[in-house]
């Protein structure tokens, strides 16, 4: 006779099925979907997890497509982005965080050299005008092209592209890139209209627009009214890098003054040593750990030898010299003047203290609010008018963080109130999913793999050209950087649930399909769910 041996010493299937265990269980195991902190920082709301599974298996036109599920220009943002997504991710916990930015790039350029496209929906017959042709325009006339609708984008500069184009240097963001991506949505059947000055959105509407997208960008530098005498060079950051784009740039001489902390102030004085100056610095009234710059365009300014005046402002300007005032910080950390003042010779002042939209567009709107000089708009962008939505800087929403990937994410959400105004159903927000957090997960069972460094122009070469700076990645090295990702919050069928299980309750649904759970047996121990390197189970009070 055989004997009969109990399950925990045998991994025998018809041993533990052999009785039903299901009774006994207070609590049961279930496969969760949440939300990686990547995606929960993306303004654009992009699938990262999604698209990087399908990258890290060498599928990258799926992964591509799934990125144009909600940004339709990768090869744009993969350069331009300042990826908040890298900076809340998991991954820190076993080394660095993954290179999403990189991939991103990567497939967004094989797009491009691949030729592959997005169909448009099915023609519904209703017309939309987008006023711009920025990130939150072209991302508005995207997706209502998805969606069928007929989309004419108004510029009115000669070139498409908004600030991409004409706001962003070409060592940060090649043109021929610019180009292609906008190209791809012609080939879809959005109309351009450039050298087209939009005056009233009414115009639009008595042609017979249904409705009226609004993102004309900030394009006009604020003044902040500083003392100068007749002969003083001032200019505009904006204008400077509008004048470069458009073939004509100024003539800023040996010593240049930037005037602002921002990203734009890092561009014109990047820009400014690469017409010519010999030396350039940047003044900023306050302190390093609160200028709005970020960090990586800082530190390649910095490499390419402009310098930095902390708490300091500019008094007066005359013709070939400026007084300087030095600042300090008071008990509420705001910066006050000291009356210690210092004189600094200076052939041109540029001046990047933020700009602002130009809104006469829509000032005779009934039902448009401007505060601030922005328009205040819903979670969806829509205005006092419902018939008028307003995307990117010109909006009201994410003021305080005006980024392309932000426009990009608001030309979404406005498609799909446009698409709901015009078939006469209520707009969907995006569904809500719990948090991945870091301590759901198993680390222990992720190997250290060092982060891919993308290359770099050697700072030597840049100072005389406008060639892009930062490169991409080789298909060996996305490939890699894909598979450092965690899969935080979401089952990835790694198998560990199923060999864990000590009553063989987990059942495999093949492959790409995941899990279940067989409750007849489980006996709701939560193995699987200590043992998921990813937190994608949990164990929830057994139902009665």
């Amino acid at each position: 006779m055989t004997e009969r041996r109990p399950f925990a010493i045998t991994l025998d299937m018809g041993s533990s099925l052999a009785n039903r265990t299901g009774t006994w269980r207070t609590e049961r195991p279930v496969y969760v979907h949440r939300l990686p902190p990547c995606s929960a920082g993306c303004p654009a709301a992009e699938d990262i997890q999604g698209w990087l599974y399908h990258a890290e298996e060498g599928g990258y036109e799926s992964a591509w497509r799934v990125i144009m599920e909600k940004n339709p220009l990768p090869a744009i943002m993969g350069r331009a982005c300042f990826h908040p997504c890298e900076s809340g991710c998991n991954r820190v916990q076993v080394d660095e965080a993954v290179g999403i930015n990189a991939v991103e790039r990567f497939l967004g350029d094989l797009a491009l050299e691949r030729n592959w496209h997005v169909p448009p929906g099915p023609a519904t017959g209703r017309r939309v005008a987008v006023v711009g042709s920025g990130p939150g325009g072209l991302s508005s006339a995207y997706h209502l092209r998805r969606r069928g609708h007929d989309v004419v984008v108004f510029e009115a500069q000669e070139d498409l592209g908004g600030m991409m184009r004409y706001g962003i240097p070409a060592y940060r963001l090649p043109r021929d890139v610019v180009s292609a991506e906008i190209a791809r949505l012609a080939e879809m059947g959005v109309r351009f209209e450039v050298s087209h000055w939009v005056n009233d959105v009414h115009d639009l509407l008595r042609e017979g627009f249904e409705a009226v997208v609004v993102a004309v960008g900030a394009q006009r530098g604020r003044d902040p009214g500083i003392p100068a005498g007749d002969a003083a060079r001032i200019l505009d950051a904006v204008g400077v890098l509008r004048s470069l784009e458009e073939g004509d740039p100024p003539a800023l001489g040996r010593r240049v003054v930037v005037y602002g902390g921002g990203d734009t102030a890092m561009d014109a004085a990047r820009t400014a040593t690469r017409l010519g100056a010999t030396e350039t610095v940047v003044v900023y009234r306050r302190t390093r750990d609160v200028m709005p710059a970020h960090d990586e365009e800082v530190l390649d300014a910095e490499a390419e030898g402009v310098q930095m005046r902390w708490l300091s402002t500019i008094a007066r300007a005359d013709e070939d010299q400026m007084m300087i005032e030095k600042m300090r910080l008071d008990d509420q950390g705001r910066a006050v003047g000291t009356g210690e003042f210092e004189e600094f010779v200076a052939d041109t002042v540029v001046l990047a203290l933020g700009q602002e939209a130009d809104l006469d567009l829509v000032e005779k709107v009934n039902g448009v609010t401007v505060t601030d000089g922005a328009v205040v708009c819903d979670e969806f962008q829509r205005t006092g008018d419902p018939r008028v939505f307003v995307v990117g800087d010109a909006s009201s929403n994410g003021a305080d963080s005006r980024t392309l990937t932000r426009a990009i994410g608001q030309g979404r959400l406005c498609a799909e109130a446009v698409d709901a105004l015009l078939l006469h159903r209520d707009a969907q927000p995006d569904p809500q999913l719990a948090p991945a957090g870091a301590e759901r997960l198993n680390t222990w069972y992720y190997a250290d793999a060092e982060r891919t460094v993308r290359p770099r122009l050697e700072v030597a070469r840049r100072r005389d050209t406008f060639s892009e700076v930062v490169g991409g990645l080789t298909v060996e090295d996305a490939l890699f950087e894909a598979r450092r990702c965690m899969s935080c919050g979401n089952c990835f069928e790694c198998d560990n649930c199923f060999g864990v299980c000590p009553d063989n309750a987990v059942i495999k649904l093949g492959p790409g399909q995941g899990y279940a759970f067989n409750y007849d047996y489980c006996k709701g121990c939560g193995i699987c769910v200590a043992e998921c390197p990813c937190g994608a189970i949990d164990l929830i009070p057994e139902p009665r």
